[in-house]
Protein backbone atom coordinates (compact mmCIF):
# COMPACT_ATOMS: atom_id res chain seq x y z
CA UNK A 1 0.00 0.00 0.00
CA UNK A 2 2.78 2.24 1.13
CA UNK A 3 6.40 2.44 -0.73
CA UNK A 4 9.14 4.57 -0.04
CA UNK A 5 11.87 4.26 -2.22
CA UNK A 6 15.02 6.10 -1.51
CA UNK A 7 12.92 9.03 0.05
CA UNK A 8 14.68 11.67 2.18
CA UNK A 9 13.76 15.03 3.53
CA UNK A 10 16.18 18.17 4.44
CA UNK A 11 14.82 21.18 5.29
CA UNK A 12 16.74 24.75 4.57
CA UNK A 13 17.42 26.69 7.56
CA UNK A 14 19.51 29.91 7.09
CA UNK A 15 21.24 29.04 3.71
CA UNK A 16 21.77 24.96 5.11
CA UNK A 17 20.05 21.99 4.25
CA UNK A 18 19.46 20.24 7.47
CA UNK A 19 18.56 16.45 7.19
CA UNK A 20 15.32 15.58 8.89
CA UNK A 21 14.68 11.66 7.13
CA UNK A 22 17.79 10.01 6.02
CA UNK A 23 17.41 7.99 2.28
CA UNK A 24 14.67 5.59 3.54
CA UNK A 25 13.48 2.54 2.03
CA UNK A 26 10.00 1.38 3.45
CA UNK A 27 7.26 -1.18 2.30
CA UNK A 28 3.44 -1.16 4.61
CA UNK A 29 1.72 -3.49 3.45
CA UNK A 30 -2.29 -3.09 3.20
CA UNK A 31 -4.46 -4.24 5.91
CA UNK A 32 -1.81 -3.75 8.50
CA UNK A 33 -1.40 -1.41 11.51
CA UNK A 34 2.18 -0.26 11.00
CA UNK A 35 4.12 1.47 13.89
CA UNK A 36 6.68 4.48 13.77
CA UNK A 37 8.91 4.58 17.06
CA UNK A 38 11.93 7.45 18.01
CA UNK A 39 12.37 10.30 20.51
CA UNK A 40 11.60 13.74 19.67
CA UNK A 41 13.30 14.62 16.25
CA UNK A 42 14.30 11.18 15.37
CA UNK A 43 12.44 12.21 12.25
CA UNK A 44 9.25 9.78 12.56
CA UNK A 45 6.48 12.92 12.13
CA UNK A 46 8.49 14.15 9.07
CA UNK A 47 8.42 10.46 7.34
CA UNK A 48 4.78 9.75 7.96
CA UNK A 49 3.55 13.41 6.41
CA UNK A 50 5.31 12.73 3.47
CA UNK A 51 3.09 10.05 3.19
CA UNK A 52 0.25 12.34 1.95
CA UNK A 53 2.79 15.05 1.05
CA UNK A 54 2.18 17.34 3.88
CA UNK A 55 5.80 17.56 3.18
CA UNK A 56 7.59 17.65 0.25
CA UNK A 57 10.33 14.92 -0.31
CA UNK A 58 14.15 16.18 -1.44
CA UNK A 59 14.52 13.19 -3.18
CA UNK A 60 13.21 9.43 -3.50
CA UNK A 61 9.88 8.16 -4.46
CA UNK A 62 6.62 7.65 -2.90
CA UNK A 63 4.32 4.92 -4.16
CA UNK A 64 0.57 5.08 -2.53
CA UNK A 65 -1.26 1.55 -3.43
CA UNK A 66 0.80 1.77 -6.95
CA UNK A 67 0.45 4.93 -8.05
CA UNK A 68 4.29 7.71 -7.67
CA UNK A 69 2.59 10.55 -5.32
CA UNK A 70 5.81 12.25 -5.87
CA UNK A 71 4.55 12.93 -9.18
CA UNK A 72 1.20 13.93 -9.03
CA UNK A 73 0.13 17.57 -10.42
CA UNK A 74 -2.26 19.43 -7.58
CA UNK A 75 -5.72 17.83 -8.44
CA UNK A 76 -3.82 14.48 -8.14
CA UNK A 77 -2.82 15.60 -4.61
CA UNK A 78 -6.43 16.64 -3.62
CA UNK A 79 -7.52 12.95 -4.76
CA UNK A 80 -4.73 11.19 -3.40
CA UNK A 81 -5.74 13.36 0.34
CA UNK A 82 -9.01 11.99 -0.29
CA UNK A 83 -7.88 8.34 0.33
CA UNK A 84 -6.08 9.20 3.30
CA UNK A 85 -7.16 9.86 6.45
CA UNK A 86 -5.22 11.38 9.30
CA UNK A 87 -6.01 12.23 13.65
CA UNK A 88 -3.61 14.64 15.13
CA UNK A 89 -2.12 14.69 18.95
CA UNK A 90 -3.98 17.98 19.76
CA UNK A 91 -7.18 16.64 18.05
CA UNK A 92 -7.08 19.72 15.74
CA UNK A 93 -10.67 20.21 15.65
CA UNK A 94 -12.62 23.34 14.92
CA UNK A 95 -13.90 25.01 18.24
CA UNK A 96 -16.57 27.48 16.75
CA UNK A 97 -18.39 23.96 15.05
CA UNK A 98 -20.55 21.55 16.57
CA UNK A 99 -19.16 17.92 16.70
CA UNK A 100 -21.08 17.06 13.75
CA UNK A 101 -20.27 19.46 11.99
CA UNK A 102 -16.18 18.86 12.46
CA UNK A 103 -17.08 15.54 10.76
CA UNK A 104 -19.08 16.65 7.93
CA UNK A 105 -16.11 19.48 6.89
CA UNK A 106 -14.23 16.95 4.71
CA UNK A 107 -17.61 15.79 3.11
CA UNK A 108 -18.20 19.25 2.44
CA UNK A 109 -14.65 20.32 1.19
CA UNK A 110 -14.68 17.61 -1.29
CA UNK A 111 -18.10 18.53 -3.02
CA UNK A 112 -21.26 16.49 -1.13
CA UNK A 113 -24.08 19.26 -1.44
CA UNK A 114 -26.61 16.64 -0.28
CA UNK A 115 -27.22 17.69 3.49
CA UNK A 116 -28.99 14.71 3.63
CA UNK A 117 -26.81 12.44 2.27
CA UNK A 118 -24.26 14.29 4.80
CA UNK A 119 -26.42 14.05 7.98
CA UNK A 120 -26.49 9.94 7.24
CA UNK A 121 -22.38 9.98 6.73
CA UNK A 122 -21.95 11.96 10.24
CA UNK A 123 -24.91 9.62 12.00
CA UNK A 124 -23.20 6.39 10.78
CA UNK A 125 -19.67 7.80 12.24
CA UNK A 126 -20.66 9.15 15.23
CA UNK A 127 -22.57 5.89 16.22
CA UNK A 128 -19.77 3.65 15.16
CA UNK A 129 -17.24 5.79 17.43
CA UNK A 130 -19.81 5.90 20.53
CA UNK A 131 -20.54 10.03 20.23
CA UNK A 132 -23.80 9.68 19.01
CA UNK A 133 -25.26 11.81 21.73
CA UNK A 134 -22.71 14.17 21.68
CA UNK A 135 -23.31 15.30 18.24
CA UNK A 136 -24.72 18.93 18.95
CA UNK A 137 -22.15 19.58 21.60
CA UNK A 138 -18.78 21.79 20.81
CA UNK A 139 -15.14 21.08 21.13
CA UNK A 140 -14.86 22.15 24.79
CA UNK A 141 -17.42 20.24 25.92
CA UNK A 142 -15.42 17.29 25.25
CA UNK A 143 -13.68 15.00 27.35
CA UNK A 144 -9.67 14.52 25.65
CA UNK A 145 -10.95 10.85 24.49
CA UNK A 146 -14.51 12.04 23.49
CA UNK A 147 -12.70 14.72 21.45
CA UNK A 148 -10.13 12.13 19.83
CA UNK A 149 -12.93 9.85 18.41
CA UNK A 150 -14.29 12.69 16.70
CA UNK A 151 -10.71 13.37 14.86
CA UNK A 152 -11.52 9.73 14.16
CA UNK A 153 -14.57 9.87 12.77
CA UNK A 154 -13.69 13.36 10.71
CA UNK A 155 -10.66 10.96 9.35
CA UNK A 156 -12.71 8.54 8.41
CA UNK A 157 -15.57 10.76 6.52
CA UNK A 158 -14.68 10.11 3.07
CA UNK A 159 -13.79 6.47 3.40
CA UNK A 160 -10.24 6.55 3.32
CA UNK A 161 -7.54 3.34 2.70
CA UNK A 162 -4.94 5.03 4.66
CA UNK A 163 -5.17 6.53 8.10
CA UNK A 164 -2.59 8.47 9.65
CA UNK A 165 -2.25 8.90 13.32
CA UNK A 166 0.25 11.32 14.34
CA UNK A 167 0.88 10.73 18.26
CA UNK A 168 -2.89 10.10 18.64
CA UNK A 169 -2.86 9.15 22.30
CA UNK A 170 0.19 11.21 23.54
CA UNK A 171 -2.41 14.01 25.24
CA UNK A 172 -4.72 11.12 26.81
CA UNK A 173 -4.35 9.44 30.04
CA UNK A 174 -3.50 5.28 30.11
CA UNK A 175 -7.65 4.23 30.47
CA UNK A 176 -8.59 6.37 27.53
CA UNK A 177 -5.54 5.89 25.60
CA UNK A 178 -6.53 1.82 25.87
CA UNK A 179 -10.01 2.99 24.45
CA UNK A 180 -8.86 4.87 21.69
CA UNK A 181 -6.22 2.15 20.48
CA UNK A 182 -8.97 -0.58 20.85
CA UNK A 183 -10.95 1.28 18.49
CA UNK A 184 -8.66 1.58 16.15
CA UNK A 185 -7.48 -1.81 15.81
CA UNK A 186 -11.56 -2.68 15.41
CA UNK A 187 -11.55 0.12 12.67
CA UNK A 188 -8.25 -1.77 11.12
CA UNK A 189 -10.05 -5.39 10.83
CA UNK A 190 -13.49 -4.20 10.04
CA UNK A 191 -12.87 -1.72 6.99
CA UNK A 192 -9.45 -3.09 6.36
CA UNK A 193 -7.57 -0.51 7.00
CA UNK A 194 -4.24 0.63 5.96
CA UNK A 195 -2.75 2.24 9.41
CA UNK A 196 0.31 4.38 9.97
CA UNK A 197 1.07 5.11 13.56
CA UNK A 198 3.54 7.39 15.50
CA UNK A 199 4.36 7.27 18.78
CA UNK A 200 7.15 7.70 21.25
CA UNK A 201 5.54 4.40 23.55
CA UNK A 202 6.84 1.19 23.25
CA UNK A 203 3.52 0.28 24.87
CA UNK A 204 1.51 1.74 22.00
CA UNK A 205 3.02 -0.25 19.38
CA UNK A 206 3.06 -3.70 21.38
CA UNK A 207 -1.00 -3.28 22.01
CA UNK A 208 -1.95 -2.37 18.13
CA UNK A 209 0.76 -2.58 16.15
CA UNK A 210 1.61 -5.54 13.44
CA UNK A 211 5.37 -4.32 12.61
CA UNK A 212 7.18 -1.60 13.88
CA UNK A 213 10.23 0.82 12.59
CA UNK A 214 12.19 2.49 15.05
CA UNK A 215 14.09 5.86 13.89
CA UNK A 216 17.02 7.52 15.13
CA UNK A 217 19.11 10.55 13.97
CA UNK A 218 16.55 10.40 10.56
CA UNK A 219 17.49 6.81 10.08
CA UNK A 220 15.59 3.30 10.56
CA UNK A 221 17.69 1.74 12.48
CA UNK A 222 15.84 -1.62 13.19
CA UNK A 223 12.36 -3.05 11.50
CA UNK A 224 10.03 -6.35 12.05
CA UNK A 225 7.50 -8.03 13.14
CA UNK A 226 6.62 -6.13 17.13
CA UNK A 227 7.16 -9.61 18.78
CA UNK A 228 10.54 -9.94 16.93
CA UNK A 229 12.01 -6.19 18.13
CA UNK A 230 10.19 -6.44 21.19
CA UNK A 231 11.37 -9.61 22.50
CA UNK A 232 14.76 -9.50 20.55
CA UNK A 233 15.62 -6.00 20.30
CA UNK A 234 19.11 -5.81 18.49
CA UNK A 235 19.61 -1.96 18.13
CA UNK A 236 20.42 -0.17 21.28
CA UNK A 237 18.01 2.49 20.93
CA UNK A 238 15.04 -0.47 20.36
CA UNK A 239 16.51 -2.07 23.47
CA UNK A 240 16.10 1.18 25.30
CA UNK A 241 12.56 1.64 24.18
CA UNK A 242 11.82 -1.48 25.28
CA UNK A 243 13.43 -1.55 29.08
CA UNK A 244 11.37 1.51 29.43
CA UNK A 245 8.47 -0.26 28.45
CA UNK A 246 9.12 -2.90 31.15
CA UNK A 247 10.14 -0.33 34.05
CA UNK A 248 13.52 -1.73 33.56
CA UNK A 249 16.89 -0.17 34.50
CA UNK A 250 19.17 -2.69 32.85
CA UNK A 251 22.44 -1.59 34.76
CA UNK A 252 20.68 -1.81 38.22
CA UNK A 253 19.56 -5.46 37.33
CA UNK A 254 22.90 -6.94 36.48
CA UNK A 255 24.36 -5.64 39.37
CA UNK A 256 21.51 -7.18 41.71
CA UNK A 257 22.50 -10.40 39.59
CA UNK A 258 26.35 -10.26 40.32
CA UNK A 259 25.42 -12.15 43.87
CA UNK A 260 23.36 -14.75 42.42
CA UNK A 261 25.31 -18.38 42.09
CA UNK A 262 24.67 -20.39 38.67
CA UNK A 263 23.83 -19.94 35.23
CA UNK A 264 21.73 -17.13 34.30
CA UNK A 265 19.27 -17.13 31.39
CA UNK A 266 16.73 -15.01 29.82
CA UNK A 267 13.55 -17.64 28.55
CA UNK A 268 11.36 -16.31 26.16
CA UNK A 269 8.09 -17.95 25.45
CA UNK A 270 5.04 -17.47 22.65
CA UNK A 271 1.57 -18.79 22.27
CA UNK A 272 0.47 -22.07 23.73
CA UNK A 273 4.28 -22.28 25.06
CA UNK A 274 3.57 -19.65 27.70
CA UNK A 275 1.55 -21.34 29.74
CA UNK A 276 3.05 -24.70 29.49
CA UNK A 277 4.27 -26.02 33.15
CA UNK A 278 7.92 -26.32 31.33
CA UNK A 279 10.39 -25.57 34.51
CA UNK A 280 8.68 -28.07 37.05
CA UNK A 281 8.89 -30.79 34.16
CA UNK A 282 13.01 -29.36 33.65
CA UNK A 283 13.37 -29.26 37.24
CA UNK A 284 12.08 -32.85 37.84
CA UNK A 285 13.55 -34.90 34.85
CA UNK A 286 17.35 -32.65 35.04
CA UNK A 287 17.62 -32.31 38.54
CA UNK A 288 18.32 -28.32 38.10
CA UNK A 289 17.20 -25.99 40.84
CA UNK A 290 16.17 -22.68 39.08
CA UNK A 291 14.83 -18.99 40.56
CA UNK A 292 12.90 -17.01 39.14
CA UNK A 293 14.76 -13.48 39.27
CA UNK A 294 12.89 -11.43 36.91
CA UNK A 295 9.61 -11.76 34.70
CA UNK A 296 6.18 -10.72 32.52
CA UNK A 297 3.37 -13.09 31.22
CA UNK A 298 1.32 -10.21 28.78
CA UNK A 299 0.47 -9.85 25.22
CA UNK A 300 1.99 -8.48 22.08
CA UNK A 301 -1.62 -7.50 19.93
CA UNK A 302 -3.50 -10.78 19.86
CA UNK A 303 -0.36 -13.44 20.96
CA UNK A 304 0.73 -14.17 24.44
CA UNK A 305 4.17 -14.29 25.33
CA UNK A 306 6.42 -14.88 28.44
CA UNK A 307 9.88 -13.64 29.74
CA UNK A 308 11.72 -14.71 32.77
CA UNK A 309 15.29 -14.68 34.00
CA UNK A 310 16.20 -17.46 35.59
CA UNK A 311 19.37 -18.97 37.57
CA UNK A 312 20.24 -22.44 37.47
CA UNK A 313 22.12 -24.39 39.77
CA UNK A 314 22.67 -28.12 40.40
CA UNK A 315 21.71 -30.78 38.47
CA UNK A 316 22.26 -31.23 34.80
CA UNK A 317 22.08 -27.92 33.20
CA UNK A 318 23.23 -28.68 29.60
CA UNK A 319 20.57 -30.88 29.59
CA UNK A 320 18.30 -28.88 30.68
CA UNK A 321 18.97 -25.91 27.82
CA UNK A 322 18.87 -28.38 25.19
CA UNK A 323 15.08 -29.67 26.53
CA UNK A 324 14.08 -25.41 26.68
CA UNK A 325 15.57 -25.84 23.38
CA UNK A 326 13.36 -28.69 22.09
CA UNK A 327 10.03 -27.05 23.59
CA UNK A 328 10.65 -24.03 20.92
CA UNK A 329 12.06 -22.01 23.93
CA UNK A 330 13.94 -19.15 22.99
CA UNK A 331 17.10 -19.15 25.48
CA UNK A 332 19.65 -16.34 25.89
CA UNK A 333 22.52 -17.01 28.44
CA UNK A 334 23.12 -13.47 30.16
CA UNK A 335 26.05 -15.83 32.78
Amino acid sequence: MIHFDNVHKAYRVNGRDIPALQPTSLQISAGEIFGLIGHSGAGKSTLLRLINRLEEPSGGRILIDGADATALDAAGLRRLRQRIGMIFQHFNLLASQSVAANVALPLKLAGERQGAAIDARVAQLLARVGLSEHADKYPAQLSGGQKQRVGIARALALEPKILLCDEATSALDPQTTGQVLQLLAELNRELGLTIVLITHEMEVIRRVCDRVAVLDGGEIVEQGAVADLFLHPQHPTTRRFVLEAEHVDEGEQQGDFAQVPGRILRLTFRGAATYAPLLGQLARDTGVDYSILAGRIDRIKDTPYGQLTLALSGGDPDSALARLAAADVHVEVLR
